[in-house]
């Protein structure tokens, strides 16, 4: 059992990895507005609060922290991001907290797959740009992980990429799912065992924790649909999409996470067919 800290419980990894945690450590996190576990392990903290972050990790002193606090809404991302990362890795440092930080496939500009933990960032918008950055200050820290993952999912809670889907078919709004967008889409239980993993273990460096399964945006969002049982689809086309904008292939290479870890990295299909068996 290790005292660790999770940054942004109530984020939709937060939602998976925090119960998780409580079962096996001693295990406090943070939200910023809604605590949905209701939980009093919980703290509410802006991670861009830098004096708020020092007094928290002070007072909780966690062996390790997992940083999963992010945004992607341009008003506030790059000091969600940025300063939140900065704030929480100078933190960790100050306390001796080994840091294990959840990074990103979408940092790479898709031209080079599939991707190593060697490869360097070639982000290509602001979100890709403010994730490297932030893998930099993280990088810094002499006792980290950075996490690089993909599209996250659960089968009890729904994603937020699906959600925003599903909402847009049920206006009737026009939706597009790309099928030239490659990703390793991640159960969010899988991610969480990792991370819960990775948070007492001496692996230190970058390192890809992903779905064994590729497939395009496409493939995967037909998938959810199916899975939440969405029938409404009028208004849903599927095509390419824009490379100058969004990057094309970002699948990453799993070699080292096999080697390193126990937790298996199962595909969408493995995940959804094994639901359904034990369903019936």
């Amino acid at each position: 059992m290790a005292r660790i800290l999770i940054t942004g419980g109530s984020s939709y990894l937060g939602q998976h990895l925090v119960p998780l945690a409580l079962m096996g450590h001693e295990t406090s996190y943070t939200y910023l507005s809604h605590n949905p576990l209701q939980d009093p392990s919980g703290f509410r903290l802006d991670v861009r609060d830098c004096t708020a972050v020092h007094a928290l990790v002070a007072s909780l002193k966690p062996e390790a922290i997992i940083h999963t606090v992010g945004s992607n809404r341009p008003a506030d991302m790059a000091n969600v991001i940025i300063e939140g990362t900065q704030n929480v890795a100078k933190a960790a440092r100050k306390s001796g907290a080994r840091l294990i930080h959840i990074s990103t496939d979408a940092l790479f500009n898709g031209q080079n797959a599939p991707y190593t933990e060697n490869d360097r960032p070639t982000p290509i918008h602001a979100y890709g740009r403010a994730k490297a950055e932030a893998e930099t200050i993280a990088g810094r820290h002499p006792d980290h992980v950075i996490v690089r993952t993909s599209l996250i999912y659960g089968l009890q809670i729904m994603d937020q990429g699906t959600a925003w889907v599903v909402n847009a078919l049920r206006k009737g709004q026009p939706v597009t799912l790309f099928t030239d967008q490659y990703r390793n889409p991640v159960w969010a239980q899988t991610l969480s065992l990792a991370c819960l993993e990775l948070a007492t273990n001496d692996y230190q460096g970058v390192l890809n924790v992903a779905g064994e399964q590729i497939l395009s945006r496409a493939e995967f969002g037909l998938r959810m649909l199916d899975w939440w049982g969405i029938e409404e689809r009028l208004s849903l086309t599927l095509g390419p999409s824009d490379h100058a904008r969004w990057p094309a292939d970002c699948t990453l290479i799993l070699d080292r996470a096999r080697q390193v870890l126990n937790t298996p990295l199962p595909g969408v299909d493995e995940v959804l067919n094994s639901h359904l068996k034990n369903s019936l």
